[in-house]
């Protein structure tokens, strides 16, 4: 069973929250403090974090920032409010995430699992060499891809994202038209959330190939692959 950290301070949340992985074969771990969460973090081998915004003794927020420093645990942050700067800030620091309150912990769940679907196969699983001129190597049915022969650890809209760059190297895409084939709610997503995801892609490809940089800004229009990969 996979363990799924939960770090809430609302008894009510946490308690639903647990019930339905429970019920979806997890086995969640509920603590009420971000110090309760790190303490558990390192003791167990956790598979995703549901992280709260609003905790009592430190902000969701900064609580990502210093488990990134050492984790790359998949977080899902809950939090009540609903802006666009909250859903970049989220989104730039790590988050794979973000659910906004009230929410259904049935869709929550799947979030979940969806997340935990990508790349089901372990870190340590040594990648088959990619070609020099096919870079990318996107495996749709576990929702992975791999950079270089290197696995990504990618969150569901970065996946997405990349995967349609990558089906049409040299294709500008509008930051419009990303949200329109990315996002199952385009109208509930901001430009800047689709920056937010690029400069993350970006990173993630530099700490695999730190001299390359396959993906084009078009200012004023938006973003392609290079056709050379």
């Amino acid at each position: 069973m996979q363990k799924i950290l939960v770090i809430e301070d609302e008894p009510s949340v946490a308690d639903n929250i647990a019930y339905a992985l429970s019920t979806e074969g997890f086995e969640p771990l509920c603590c009420s403090t971000g110090r309760e969460g790190l303490k558990q973090l390192q003791k167990n081998p956790i598979a995703l974090l549901i992280l709260d915004v609003g905790l009592p003794d430190i902000n969701g927020f900064e609580l990502c920032k210093e488990i990134r420093k050492t984790s790359t645990t998949p977080i899902v942050f809950l939090t009540a409010r609903a802006d666009e700067v909250d859903r970049v800030v989220g989104l730039e620091i790590g988050a794979d995430d973000y659910v906004v309150k009230p929410f259904s912990p049935r869709e929550l769940t799947a979030r979940v699992k969806v997340i935990l679907r990508r790349c089901p196969e372990s870190p340590a699983a040594q990648p088959q060499p990619a070609q020099e001129d096919r870079p990318f190597e996107v495996d749709a049915e576990r929702f992975c891809i791999r950079y270089a022969g290197q696995l990504l650890n990618l969150t569901r809209y970065e996946f997405k994202i990349l995967e349609i760059l990558i089906h049409a190297p040299g294709r500008v895409y509008s930051r419009e038209k990303l949200m329109d084939m990315a996002w199952e709610e385009p109208e509930a997503s901001m430009d800047r959330t689709v920056d937010a995801h690029i400069k993350s892609i970006r990173a993630k490809l530099r700490a695999i190939q730190p001299k390359a940089d396959p993906i084009v800004t078009h200012r004023g229009l938006g973003y392609s692959l290079k056709e050379n990969g």
